[in-house]
């Protein structure tokens, strides 16, 4: 729940009232891939490796927000499940932030 909650802050945060959010899920190979996008002002390429190390924040500039905690967290626990997350962004086309985590394997 706090890797959703975390993700879905973040794009209401960095969304304005006019701008769309989706979450969407999809199931391969026994893994499962959940995705929040949104249209908000996105994140410089430059900016896209650091996002989830600690204390980082994209928009200083900003007086809301946290401390630079949220994404370093939702990597942290996406990890320890064994998954992967991936965030594809363009300053002023949204964000797309993706976790998939593994399906259970079952022995024959």
């Amino acid at each position: 729940m706090q890797v959703f909650a975390n993700l879905i802050d973040n794009a209401l945060k960095y969304s304005d009232r006019e701008d769309t959010i989706t979450i969407s899920a999809t199931q391969t190979s026994g893994d499962t891939t959940v995705s929040v996008a949104d249209t908000g002002i996105g994140i410089d390429a430059q900016n896209l490796e650091l996002i989830f190390e600690r204390l980082y924040r994209v928009d200083k500039s900003r007086t809301e927000g946290g401390q630079g905690l949220g994404l370093s967290i939702v990597k942290a626990i996406v990890e320890a499940h064994n998954g992967k997350i991936e965030v594809t962004s363009r300053k002023g086309s949204g964000s797309i932030f993706s976790i998939t985590l593994p399906g259970k394997k079952y022995a024959s």
